[in-house]
C-alpha cells in the first residue's frame, strides 16, 4: 500500500476485516462479510465490554444510533440515503460500510451535472462493437451494475447534483433490482444477486439543485449526519485525520494541545459568528466543516515542515486559517478581520498564550490578501 496514494478502507485495514472475519460467528445477511455486530465494531472501534482479544481503533466519530440504524437499512431491501452538510463524514462512513460488509468500497458513481444513465447502467467498448457487435463482452458495466452482479454494495456520492433523468434511472434499479438491455437479443437482463444495496450521499446544502423525487425518496431510508458540535469528539476527530496525515506524509512534527484549542475555539467563535449573520453576505463562503477545520491544520502543518522550523507556530496556524477560509474578496477577508479584531485581539490581551501570535500570523495574511 505504499505506492497508493490514498488506500481504499478495505485495503488499509485488511489485516484488521481479516481478523475480524476470522472471529465472527454471528449471522450475516446476505453474503456480508461481517455480521451487523462487527461492522459496528469496525466503524465505531471496540470497547472493553465487547470482550475482543485485540483493540479495535475508531474510525468514524459520531453517534452510535447513526450507524447501527446505517447497518439496518443496509440489511433490508432498500437504499441508504446519508444526508447532511459539507464536511460531516458522509462519504467516509459509506466508505467504511461498503469495505466492512464487501470488502469492495470502491463502485462508486460521483453525481455531478454531467452524469449520464451510463453511468449507473453500462456503456459499449466501439471498437468491440465494430468488430464482433454488441454483446455482453462489449458491453462495459457501471459500478452499480458490477455490485448488482456480485451482490455487494455500489456507492453513489453526491445523488442531488444529478440530473433528474439519472435519478429516475436509480429509481427502477433500487425497486425492480434489475436493468434491461435491450441492445441485446439474449441475456439481456442483468438481475442484482442478494447483498446489492446503494449507499448513496448528498449535501443538505445542495437543497434545491435537483430535488428528490418522491419515488425515489420512498426507496432510500435517510440517515441525517449531524455537524460535529461536541469539542470533545471534534478534537478526536481532528487528531485522529492529522495522525494519518502525519504517517502518510512521513512526517515528525508535534501538534500542542494548546494549538489545537486554539484552533477548536476559533472554529467554534467562527460558526456562532455565522449563526448569527443577518445575511450571506455576513457570512463566510466556508461551511465551516470539521472537514476544513483539518485542511487549516494540515495546510499549517505542512507548510511548518516544508518552509518553517519543522515546528508548528500559532503564526503559521493563524495565517492557514485566514488563508484557507477567505474564498471571497473582499466579503471573506472582511469577515476575517472583523473576527481577528473583536475577538482574537481582546482575547490575546486578556488569555496570552497562543492568541497575540495567533492574532500575528492572521493579520499577515489579511494584509497579503487585501
Amino acid at each position: 500500500m505504499s505506492d497508493l496514494l490514498r488506500a481504499p478502507a478495505e485495503l488499509k485495514y485488511a489485516e484488521e476485516l481479516d481478523w475480524l472475519e476470522s472471529v465472527d460467528d454471528n449471522p450475516k445477511p446476505f453474503s456480508w462479510r461481517l455480521s451487523p455486530k462487527m461492522i459496528r465494531l469496525f466503524v465505531l472501534g471496540a470497547e472493553r465490554s465487547d470482550g475482543l482479544d485485540r483493540e479495535i481503533a475508531q474510525k468514524w466519530f459520531g453517534d452510535r444510533s447513526i450507524v447501527e440504524r446505517a447497518i439496518v437499512t443496509l440489511a433490508s431491501d432498500r437504499g441508504l440515503l446519508l444526508i447532511g452538510d459539507p464536511g460531516t463524514g458522509k462519504s467516509w462512513l459509506a466508505e467504511l460500510l461498503a469495505a466492512a460488509i464487501s470488502r469492495n468500497s470502491t463502485q462508486v458513481v460521483q453525481g455531478t451535472a454531467g452524469t449520464t444513465e451510463d453511468h449507473i447502467k453500462y456503456s459499449w467498448n466501439v471498437s468491440m462493437v465494430i468488430a464482433k457487435g454488441q454483446s455482453r463482452q462489449s458491453m462495459i458495466p457501471s459500478p452499480i451494475m458490477n455490485a448488482m452482479e456480485s451482490g455487494t454494495i455500489g456507492r453513489f456520492e453526491e445523488l442531488t447534483r444529478s440530473t433528474s433523468d439519472v435519478q429516475d434511472a436509480l429509481i427502477s434499479i433500487l425497486s425492480e433490482k434489475y436493468i434491461s438491455v435491450p441492445e441485446l437479443d439474449s441475456d439481456n437482463i442483468v438481475f442484482a444477486k442478494p447483498g446489492f444495496s446503494v449507499i448513496a450521499t448528498a449535501n443538505s446544502r445542495d437543497r434545491g439543485v435537483n430535488d428528490l423525487s418522491s419515488a425515489l425518496k420512498r426507496r432510500f431510508n435517510f440517515v441525517r449526519i449531524p455537524v460535529v458540535t461536541n469539542k470533545k469528539s471534534e478534537a478526536e476527530i481532528v487528531r485522529f485525520r492529522t495522525e494519518e496525515l502525519l504517517r502518510r506524509h512521513q512526517i515528525e512534527l508535534d501538534v500542542p494541545p494548546t494549538l489545537l484549542d486554539v484552533l477548536l475555539r476559533s472554529f467554534a467563535d467562527l460558526r456562532a459568528a455565522s449563526d448569527s449573520a443577518g445575511s450571506d453576505d455576513e457570512k463566510l463562503e466556508s461551511a465551516l466543516s470539521t472537514a476544513e477545520q483539518i485542511g487549516v491544520l494540515e495546510d499549517a502543518i505542512l507548510h511548518s515542515n516544508f518552509f518553517g522550523d519543522r515546528q508548528l507556530t500559532a503564526r503559521t496556524l493563524g495565517s492557514s486559517l485566514v488563508g484557507s477560509l477567505s474564498r471571497r474578496a473582499p466579503e471573506d477577508l472582511a469577515i476575517m478581520n472583523k473576527y481577528l479584531h473583536g475577538v482574537v485581539e481582546p482575547r490575546g490581551k486578556d488569555e496570552g498564550g497562543e492568541w497575540p501570535e495567533f492574532l500575528a500570523g492572521g493579520r499577515d495574511t489579511i494584509a497579503t490578501l487585501s
